[in-house]
């Protein structure tokens, strides 16, 4: 993690630090010294995944670090609900943590940027947007209108198309109904390239794809392994139309009720998390790959000009002026 990135998120804590307490889990009121803090951390992917092994790691510097003053329980699965149902537990008060990226622009508009189809090149492309200024923007957007503020990120692979048939070009999509998140720019960018896209929580996924509601589905292979995809695909078409980062966040509120010993601690955590994930994801993507492969999956290389040009129309048309603007801001980034 850049040092950049690191100055930033103590910045940010002493900006919190500054702006007086609110209460811990949404209450009212600083925690009395001696009681435990008792975090839900909420997200979709399973005990295997990368996101949870380093949800863990952060959970135990967390409790190390404030000497059990907090303790995070971690939720997999979904077992908290989908991740918007999370972020609108956080908001009310019953949940803490949760993984979330480009969903929020429900909230924050700029967090569509997070995840533009064909916005970046590869994932040092990524890391010195999300560590930038333009990272900085977003992050700001995120923390006032969703009521979230970032801890660590982690970088994802690319996004790819799965299907029960080779898809190669944008012709192959023709009645092919798939499922994407609850991101619009997702849906128009697959209904211009020629599908039939549908919003779907990741957790009905696999029963969609097995009872044929949905023909495929697009995430990053870490996602296709974890949800077990591999039992109703046959493909992985490297269309790679999404390169991105997903942030882990707390509530303001649940953040700000911390003495300032605790947000100390808590963005050291955040910080040794970052590079925990980190060293994870240089190890375990390419490995996952080659598992997929031998549960039988076939990867198929694509035309993915073709893809673009059917994508970028839409993408013009779905962002919104200033959307648009950070957008061909991220294209001129090196």
């Amino acid at each position: 993690m850049k040092l950049k990135w690191l100055s930033g998120v103590l910045a940010a804590t002493l900006m919190l630090s500054a702006c007086g307490s609110g209460g811990s889990n949404g209450a009212s009121g600083e925690k009395q010294e001696g009681e435990v803090i008792k975090w839900k951390f909420g997200h979709l992917a399973d005990e295997n995944h990368i996101w949870h092994k380093t949800a863990e790691e952060f959970a135990d510097q967390v409790n190390e670090k404030t000497e059990g003053q907090i303790e995070i329980q971690i939720f997999p699965n979904n077992s908290l609900g989908g991740e918007t149902d999370t972020i609108n537990a956080i908001q009310a008060g019953t949940a803490d943590l949760v993984i979330s990226g480009e969903t929020m622009q429900n909230w924050a508009p700029k967090a569509a940027l997070m995840a533009v189809p064909y916005a970046f090149r590869d994932l040092d492309h990524v890391k010195t947007v999300v560590e930038g200024e333009i990272g900085e923007e977003i992050e700001k957007e995120i923390t006032e209108k969703v009521g979230l503020t970032p801890l660590y990120y982690h970088t994802r692979a690319p996004r790819n198309l799965t299907s029960s048939e080779p898809i190669e070009s944008p012709s192959d999509l023709k009645g092919f109904s798939m499922r994407v998140p609850n991101v619009p720019l997702f849906l128009k960018v697959w209904e211009a390239a020629g599908a039939k896209p549908q919003v779907m929580d990741f957790n009905e996924v696999f029963t969609g794809l097995q009872q044929g509601v949905i023909k495929g589905q697009e995430n990053p292979v870490d996602l296709i392994q974890s949800g077990g995809l591999y039992e109703v695909q046959k493909y992985v078409n490297r269309t790679e139309h999404v390169y991105s980062w997903i942030y882990i966040l707390i509530g303001n509120k649940q953040f700000e009720a911390l003495n300032d010993e605790q947000k100390k601690a808590v963005t050291e955590a955040a910080a040794e998390a970052q590079a925990f994930g980190e060293k994870l994801y240089d190890e375990e993507i390419s490995k996952i790959e080659s598992e997929l492969e031998s549960e039988g999956m076939e990867f198929v290389d694509v035309d993915q000009d073709a893809f673009r040009e059917k994508m970028q129309p839409a993408i013009k048309d779905s962002l919104k002026p200033e959307q648009y603007e950070l957008y061909e801001k991220i294209l001129e980034v090196e």
